[in-house]
């Protein structure tokens, strides 16, 4: 039995009894032309606009990819060195002993910041150039809120850049794996007055 091309004549009688008791869905819109009713609707991914071209034409270059830091170290490598060279190297190979830490893993985000504040600025007073804070490297699990995994390790950097920290704190470096790696920063402050 050989395949049948288009309506029959008892099918577009019917088709027109329906189509004249529809209610438009969208009577402000205007109505389309019989010809494009005829086509059918292209999917989304057909319907991709091609810039008009000629052959031997270069094709334009690509724009360069947006390469976002995936993590708190790698935001952190980006940023200015403020400090001098020497000592910031010898501190993130792990040779110098903070004077101070602060532990704040297993807090939260509304327990921590104050706590972080409290501490740096103590320090700070105390004539203390390098501290150690602690956020540990997060978990998978926080239960049934959608909270970010190491939410401490990706907040501590931010808090540490804006006030009333910013003015005291010279440099934020990821630290050395035997003082937390990940899980924790070097806080590098400036001198006292």
């Amino acid at each position: 039995m050989g395949r049948r091309r288009g309506l029959t004549p008892e099918d577009k009688d019917l088709w027109a009894r329906v189509a004249r008791t529809a209610m438009p869905m969208h009577p402000e819109r205007p109505k389309p032309a019989d010809a494009q009713m005829r086509q059918a609707p292209k999917p989304a991914a057909l319907r991709l606009s091609v810039p008009a071209f000629s052959i031997g034409q270069m094709a334009a270059p690509k724009p360069p990819p947006l390469h976002m830091p995936s993590s708190p170290a790698q935001r952190l490598a980006q940023q200015p060195l403020r400090m001098d060279h020497k000592v910031h190297r010898r501190m993130s190979q792990g040779k110098l002993a903070p004077e101070a830490r602060l532990d704040l893993h297993g807090m939260t985000l509304a327990a921590a910041h104050p706590e972080l504040i409290g501490f740096v600025l103590s320090c700070h007073a105390r004539g203390h150039r390098l501290v150690l804070v602690i956020t540990g490297k997060g978990r998978g699990d926080h239960g049934p809120l959608p909270t970010r995994p190491g939410a401490l390790r990706h907040q501590v950097p931010h808090w540490l850049h804006m006030p009333p920290l910013a003015p005291v704190v010279q440099q934020v470096t990821p630290a050395h794996y035997r003082h937390g790696g990940e899980g924790a920063y070097y806080v590098y402050l400036r001198r006292g007055a």
